[in-house]
C-alpha cells in the first residue's frame, strides 16, 4: 500500500534558483521530446518510444547538454510524456476526445520526480542530488519506505516535497458495523444512522471576492509588476479555498472510518453530473468524488471496506417497502403510500445505498434497523 506525504519546503535563494533551474530545464526538455515524436511521425512515419528517446538523452548528457541535473530526473520527464501518448492513444481507441499532448509554456510545467534514488530525509531535512540539503516542514512521522520524492511549486511560488511510501498492506477486519452514505448538494453527506453532515460551501462564500480579483487581474498590463501581485491575489483565494475544502474533507473521511467497518457509497457518474450547468459549480465545490477518495484511503490503512455500489432509483425506492416513489428534486421528504414511511429523502437513500452494500458484502446484520435511523443530526461546520 502507498501512502503520500506533503511538505513544505522553505529553500534558501541559491536553493531556489537551482529548483527553478531544474523545472525550466525539464520543460525543456518535455517540449523537444514533444517535438522530436511529432516531427518523427509526421515526416518519418517513425512512432518514438521511451526507449528511444532515453537513448538519445544518454548522447545529449555525454555531448554535455543538460548539466546540473540529476539524470533519473530527465528520465522521468520523458516517463511522464510517454504516459500522455499512451493515454492519448487509449482515448483515440476508445472513441474519447484524444487531447493530444500539449507543448509546455512558461508556468505551466511545475513539478519533477526523483523516481528511485538522489534523495535523502533526515528529521526535517531534504537532501536532493544537484541541489543540496533543504529545511522542510515535516508535520508527521513518514512510515514504511520512501520510493519517490517529487517536488512542486504552487502557484504563490511556495515549495512542496511529496513523498510517496510503500507500507505492509493491513489485514482486513472482519466487519461489525455497517453504514450507508449519501452524497448530496443540500447536505454534504447524508448517513444510514440519520446523521447528517453540512458543507460550509467555501467557493460560493468567496466567490464574489474571487470575481473581483479576477476583474483586477484581467485590467493589468500583461507582464507588469501589477499584473503579477494580482495574479498571486487570485491564486491565493484559490488555494485558500482548496485547503479549507482538503482540510474538512479530511475530516469527515476520518469521522466515517471511525463510524463504521464497511462504509458504502453511491457510485456516481460525477463527470456526467458536472454537465449539469445549474449544479455544476456546486457539485464541484462539494468534491464528492475527494471525499470517497480520502475515506477509501484511510479506510485501507485501518483495515475496513469501502464499497461502491449503483446508485440506480436509490432517492426513489423505499427504504422501507422497497417500492418505487418518484420524486422531483425539489421533493425533500419521502413519503411512502404503500406503507406510511416518511423521512428525509437523503436518509431514506443512504438506507438503500446500505442495504445494496451489505447485499454485496459478505457481512449480514442480525440486527439491522434500516427503517429506524435515528434522529440525531450532526452538523461540522
Amino acid at each position: 500500500m502507498k501512502t503520500a506525504y506533503n511538505f513544505r519546503m522553505y529553500p534558501n535563494r541559491h536553493q531556489e534558483a537551482q529548483l527553478e533551474l531544474t523545472i525550466d530545464t525539464c520543460r525543456h526538455l518535455y517540449n523537444l521530446a514533444l517535438a522530436d515524436r511529432k516531427n518523427a511521425y509526421e515526416l518519418e512515419s517513425i512512432s518514438r518510444t521511451y526507449e528511444d528517446q532515453a537513448a538519445m538523452l544518454v548522447a545529449e548528457k555525454k555531448d554535455g547538454n543538460f548539466k546540473g541535473i540529476f539524470s533519473q530526473v530527465l528520465q522521468d520527464v520523458l516517463r511522464r510524456l510517454d504516459k500522455s501518448f499512451k493515454a492519448f492513444f487509449r482515448r483515440v481507441k476508445a472513441g474519447e476526445e484524444p487531447g493530444y499532448p500539449r507543448f509546455k509554456g512558461d508556468g505551466w510545467y511545475k513539478s519533477f520526480t526523483y523516481p528511485q534514488v538522489g534523495f535523502k530525509l533526515d528529521g526535517s531535512k531534504l537532501t536532493l542530488s544537484k541541489i543540496g540539503t533543504i529545511r522542510i516542514f515535516k508535520h508527521r512521522e513518514v512510515e514504511g519506505r520512501i520510493k519517490t520524492c517529487t517536488i512542486k511549486k504552487d502557484n504563490l511560488g511556495h515549495w512542496y516535497v511529496i513523498l510517496v511510501s510503500e507500507v505492509e498492506d493491513v489485514s482486513p477486519i472482519e466487519p461489525k458495523t455497517a453504514i450507508g452514505v449519501d452524497v448530496g448538494v443540500k447536505s454534504l453527506v447524508a448517513l444510514s444512522s440519520g446523521e447528517t453532515v453540512e458543507y460550509p460551501r467555501y467557493y460560493v462564500k468567496a466567490e464574489k471576492k474571487l470575481a473581483v480579483a479576477q476583474r483586477n487581474l484581467s485590467r493589468k498590463k500583461k507582464g507588469s509588476a501589477n499584473r503579477r501581485k494580482a495574479k498571486a491575489k487570485v491564486a491565493k483565494i484559490s488555494q485558500d479555498v482548496q485547503h479549507h475544502r482538503d482540510e474538512f474533507l479530511h475530516q469527515v473521511s476520518k469521522m466515517l472510518v471511525d463510524s463504521a467497518d464497511l462504509i458504502v457509497f453511491e457510485n456516481l457518474n460525477i463527470s456526467g453530473m458536472l454537465k449539469n450547468h445549474h449544479l455544476a459549480k456546486h457539485i464541484s465545490d462539494h468534491a464528492w468524488g475527494k471525499l470517497i477518495q480520502f475515506t477509501q484511503s484511510k479506510a485501507a490503512k485501518a483495515g475496513k471496506v469501502v464499497e461502491l455500489v449503483n446508485a440506480a432509483y436509490t432517492s426513489q425506492k423505499c427504504s422501507r417497502c422497497g417500492i418505487i416513489v418518484p420524486k422531483t428534486l425539489a421533493e425533500r421528504v419521502h413519503r411512502c403510500p404503500n406503507c406510511g414511511l416518511e423521512m428525509d429523502r437523503d436518509i431514506n437513500a443512504s438506507l438503500n445505498i446500505r442495504t445494496l452494500g451489505l447485499r454485496g458484502s459478505a457481512y449480514q446484520d442480525p440486527t439491522s434497523t434500516l427503517s429506524k435511523p435515528s434522529k440525531q443530526v450532526r452538523s461540522m461546520t
